[in-house]
């Protein structure tokens, strides 16, 4: 388990971090959200012990990362893809990874073939791609068989073959019991990885839940309906206190669920075409959840924000 408490973090009169505190599990894949410049990166480099926390602290299975012997096989982490000596292979790197924290060399070549490196291992990492330099980073993050792994925006770069295989190899990381924090700003992804959620704005904590929960919490769930007849439809489900807006050839419900959308039809023998719920997205729920919390707005965000707000 990965457990943050009160920490803090100051860099002069700018203040990172405030008195943050979560907690994250092992057996399921925690999303890290946040909107640019809440806090995560430096929150990461205090979780390894990159940066030094004002006050407060966390924790990595009881210790901090600094009271651990051979951390690599405790905590695998993956913050900058590029941090890799330029003139040295891929192997070399993982190889000299390896040694200083003795792991068996026999590792480098496991996990190259894992992330699928293997035909370019003796290529000069300056070399490689922004995709192949996340493979190599997710090959060092995993050297040590770590039992709790960071990522920090691990999918950048990659194409759409290299989002799901990410995607799949977090969730069989996270089946094997390891503990899976991984800050991401691609929020559809998240909301496909990540079961669990630790969300912060200006560098406190807005919300530790489930992804379901943050999601119902924010975004009101409405329901589709299409029918020949919408006047009568619209007509009786306002009656019955719903709230219709049209979409087109179609209405969307508020404040009844299908199951009664269908009864009120059939007790009025209107015809439906389409009756299906519609739930709100991890990425509305974002936008509203954290809306206060963006420090610098554009017109653009604003727009949406109350697009979102309104529910439309």
């Amino acid at each position: 388990m990965i457990e943050a408490v009160g920490l803090t973090k100051r860099y002069g009169k700018t203040l990172a971090v405030n008195n943050l505190s979560f907690s994250v599990a092992g057996g399921e894949v925690t999303g890290f959200l946040g909107p640019n410049g809440a806090g995560k990166s430096t929150t990461m480099r205090m979780i390894l012990g990159l940066d030094n926390p004002t006050s407060g602290q966390v924790r990595i299975g009881g210790k901090l990362y600094r009271e651990l012997k051979e951390p690599l096989r405790t905590v695998g982490a993956l913050l900058d893809a590029k941090w890799v000596h330029p003139n040295r292979s891929a192997r070399a790197h993982l190889q000299w990874m390896a040694k200083s924290n003795k792991i068996p060399a026999a590792r480098v070549d496991e996990v190259l073939e894992t992330v699928g490196l293997t035909s370019v291992a003796g290529k000069r990492a300056g070399g490689f791609s922004l995709g192949m330099s996340q493979r190599l980073g997710i090959a060092a993050a995993l050297l040590g068989d770590p039992e709790v792994l960071l990522f920090d925006e691990p999918v950048n770069g990659l194409d759409p073959e290299g989002i799901l295989w990410i995607r799949k190899f977090m969730h069989r990381l996270a089946d094997d019991g390891r503990t899976v924090f991984v800050s991401s700003h691609l929020l559809s992804e998240m909301a496909l990885t990540a079961s669990q959620l630790v969300v912060i704005g200006k560098g406190q904590l807005i919300s530790q839940s489930s992804t379901e929960d943050f999601v119902s919490r924010a975004a009101e769930n409405t329901v589709k309906v299409r029918s020949p007849q919408l006047p009568a439809l619209r007509t009786v489900l306002s009656q019955a206190s719903a709230q219709v807006a049209e979409d087109g050839k179609a209405l969307v419900v508020s404040g009844l669920d299908s199951e009664k959308i269908g009864e009120i039809a059939a007790a009025n023998q209107i015809v439906l075409h389409e009756l299906s719920p519609q739930t709100g997205s991890l990425e509305q729920a974002f936008m509203q959840i954290t809306g206060d919390s963006v420090e610098y707005h554009t017109g653009l965000e604003t727009e949406a924000a109350e697009v979102v707000a309104a529910g439309q």
